[in-house]
């Protein structure tokens, strides 16, 4: 075969048509999740709509609608909580004790995990967990008490609007939905087909009795401090109608009657500022009252096509098309009746799960609020499951590997802040712990800068989270090519974590190699020195660093000193006695373990020092295979990147498939159990990486793709370079790729669209360049 190339956007004759463009359910159906019932349950049924910082759920109950509310910074713990607050580190100084857990395993070449935890380990005080802020119930008068085959309650991922719509006795009626990042609020209107129609009673409930709800007018005010830390929050909710009257109860109730169409903005706050050590800031009621205001002079229309046209701008840049068919079925029997990803209709579930990955990301990480947490921005309870926080021995990073490659890059804006407003109280960890300089954070954290340790002997100790929370903030700049971002935000803080672990490593006895120790492989086996994931980990963040210093021209002395550190730090790689991929430096594996950790595979996936055909990716195959196809919801998903990462499309499929049919609840959440939302994210990056990859320089068409997905279209990816592509395909090869360039540059291809397998190709930014294929000779 021969390619054509043009820098225009006509496409070359012969070119097969668009794959899809004969599928039945428009592009809008085949972007909702709806169902025949309210949801019984908030986890498994409820359906969420976020604008960052506010989250909600909606039931969409008759005779009683129910929105959970979330407002992201409503956190208990922290400076001032009743249980005090040392940010993790040792409440008392430990001489010689790092040095001791050290000097332990240079004997003995392994350490009971229990043991490790009482020499360095301490309780966790003042933590904290993310709260519910509340529900806003809503009572209808004269609703029907049963279903009928005209209920659904829908939600529209192309315009992030929820919607439940039901006739009664000749009058349909319709709820809409939405919380809005332009707005700053959550809104919600209730109309009928006839005049007069509209009713109900709203009021604020909570778990907690830290709060007071006063309504006045139009107005309802909810005011309150968190008992634990003082936190103050707000949450004020105006309401608006077409016809109709609005009436202050002295309960905190506003009551609507006879309203053709009635409208509320509701808006919420609270003094947090992620400032390092106190983490407060301006009382909230000034800022929610403006938002609140502001929204409540516009009219509804207005403000939902502000919203829609504000979610559209991102959820718009890529669709997929893998030959869905989708038949007219709510979203829970589409899930239950799913079985292998063989037709139509489970490839529809399929290119809709990918597609809520990147819905739940824009509705949970937007600029201006923390980034998504285990729970996105969800939150039903005041003592949420692992307090519903930032893990990041791979649950953060987890949250935002399909922000760049999906066209989502501003959704990382959140993470950026965080992670700088990690290092202060991080350097101070350093520092009391290490007595190094540079930052450090360990396997969880909180918004009050929680850097240090914890005593649950299996999940309290990896330093290592800082190099790998810099990876994503590199990657950005590897996907954008923007020197000016990688020299403000993402070089400093990747340079301070070389520090760190430039003045931690240690010369392994058995080998002189540089060595992480005590090391710990998360949440699996003994502490040793120099785990695999750890060096490989570290590998990667002094070779980003290296990179970026180069790029940026930095202090010539740091890059040798870097350099000549990285040719000494053992590289984490080793095949064992059956052909795997080492966990640990010595040959610890078992052929039965199958733990949901698959640590020992970072350099594969998330990092680049494994590449495809290899003799560590076959070893790594070996691991991953005996590990199984099993494990947590979250689990599964990498295990979709990995294999996606080995150029097996089929197996990759394989997991999805089984995340889809044993780890997915029937709002399409990911369970772990329980519901955590880094399996959406997880799966949506591993679904991309099977069609587009760009790790190692060069950008590899469909590397990945599976028999069950012969014939499709993707449009909007990214790849790294500031690269955009659209690939068609059909019969299990590309037959058009088109490029758009976001810089000059020579970039190198591969497909099987190309003579050879690869085509270099010189572009010019913003040009946009159409790579078909020619029939043969």
């Amino acid at each position: 075969m021969k390619s054509a190339i043009g820098a225009t956007g006509a496409l070359a004759l012969g070119v097969p048509a668009l794959a899809g463009e004969a599928t039945a359910a428009s592009p809008s159906d085949e972007l909702t999740l709806w169902y025949g019932s309210p949801a019984a349950d908030w986890e498994r049924e409820s359906l969420p709509i976020g604008s960052g910082s506010l989250g909600a759920s909606v039931h969409g109950g008759l005779a009683a609608e129910r929105l959970t509310l979330n407002e992201k910074t409503l956190w208990t713990g922290g400076p001032g909580s009743a249980q005090g607050y040392d940010h993790g580190n040792w409440t008392a100084a430990r001489p010689g004790a790092l040095a001791s857990v050290q000097q332990g395993l240079d004997a003995e070449g392994t350490l009971d995990p229990a043991a490790v935890a009482t020499g360095l380990g301490q309780p966790k005080r003042g933590f904290g967990a993310y709260q519910v802020l509340g529900h806003l119930e809503l009572a209808v008068p004269g609703a029907p008490a049963a279903l009928d085959a005209s209920y659904r309650r829908a939600l529209d991922l192309s315009t992030a609007v929820a919607t439940v719509a039901y006739t009664d006795q000749g009058t349909a009626y319709t709820r809409e939905f939405f919380a809005s990042h332009p707005g700053r609020v959550i809104a919600g209107r209730f109309s009928a087909d006839q005049p007069g129609k509209v009713g109900f009673t709203l009021r604020y409930t909570s778990p907690r009795t830290d709060f007071t709800a006063v309504a006045r007018g139009d107005r309802l005010t909810v005011t309150g401090t968190l008992q634990d830390n003082g936190l103050r929050f707000e949450t004020q909710l105006r309401v608006r109608t077409e016809g109709g009257t609005v009436t202050a109860g002295p309960d905190g109730t506003l009551t609507v009657s006879g309203a053709t169409s009635a409208w509320f903005v509701l808006a919420a706050g609270t003094d947090y500022a992620d400032t390092y050590p106190h983490y407060r800031g301006a009382d909230p009621h000034r800022a929610v009252a403006a938002a609140v205001d502001s929204a409540a002079r516009r009219s509804y229309g207005a403000l939902r096509a502000d919203h829609v046209r504000d979610h559209s701008a991102l959820f718009g840049r890529v669709t997929l098309d893998i030959g869905q068919r989708l038949p007219e079925l709510p979203t829970d029997q589409l899930l239950a009746r799913y079985t292998d990803g063989t037709t139509p209709a489970d490839r529809a579930l399929e290119a809709l799960y990918f597609q809520y990955g990147r819905y739940l990301l824009i509705a949970s990480s937007r600029a201006g609020s923390l980034p998504a947490n285990l729970q996105g921005v969800w939150n039903n309870t005041t003592n949420p499951p692992w307090s519903a926080d930032y893990h990041v021995n791979i649950n953060l990073q987890m949250n935002y590997w399909l922000a760049e490659v999906t066209n989502l890059a501003e959704t990382t804006a959140p993470y950026d802040r965080f992670i700088e407003a990690l290092r202060a109280p991080g350097r101070r960890t350093a520092k009391e712990m290490f007595s190094t300089d540079g930052w450090v954070v360990h396997n969880e954290t909180n918004p009050y800068g929680f850097t240090g340790v914890h005593d649950w002997a299996t999940a309290f100790w990896f330093p290592e989270a800082a190099a790998w929370l810099t990876q994503q903030l590199y990657d950005h700049y590897r996907f954008s090519g923007s020197t000016s971002y990688l020299r403000s935000t993402a070089y400093p803080v990747m340079k301070e974590a070389a520090d760190f672990w430039l003045a931690n490593l240690r010369a392994d006895p058995r080998d002189g190699k540089l060595v992480v120790t005590p090391s710990y492989s998360p949440e699996h086996g003994d502490f040793t020195a120099g785990a695999a994931m750890s060096q490989q980990i570290v590998h990667d963040l002094f070779t980003n660093t290296l990179e970026a210093a180069r790029t940026l021209g930095d202090d010539p002395a740091f890059r040798r000193r870097l350099a000549a550190t990285l040719d000494r730090l053992d590289p984490g790689l080793r095949i064992g006695s059956w052909g795997q991929l080492q966990e640990w430096k010595a040959d610890l594996d078992s052929r039965t373990d199958t733990h949901r950790h698959v640590s020992h595979l970072y350099a594969l996936h998330p990092g680049r020092q494994i590449e495809p055909g290899s003799e560590w990716a076959e070893a790594a195959k070996v691991s991953l295979t005996a590990r199984g196809d099993g494990g947590t919801g979250w689990s599964k998903a990498w295990k979709i990147n990995f294999w996606a990462r080995l150029h097996d499309g089929d197996h990759a499929h394989k997991m999805l498939s089984e995340q889809l049919k044993s780890s997915t609840l029937p709002n399409l959440w990911d369970t772990h159990p329980p519901f955590q939302i880094d399996g959406n994210f997880g799966a949506t990056s591993g679904i991309a990486e099977m069609l587009v990859q760009s790790q190692h320089g060069t950008i590899e068409i469909l590397p990945a793709l599976p028999a069950n997905w012969p014939d499709g279209e993707v449009r909007g990816l990214r790849a790294r370079g500031a690269v955009t592509l659209d690939v068609a395909w059909s019969g299990g090869a590309a037959r058009r790729v088109v490029l758009t360039a976001g810089r000059n540059a020579q970039l190198t291809l591969r497909s099987s669209l190309f003579a050879g397998g690869e085509k270099v190709l010189k572009v010019a930014a913003g040009k946009r360049y159409v790579l078909t294929a020619e029939a043969a000779d």
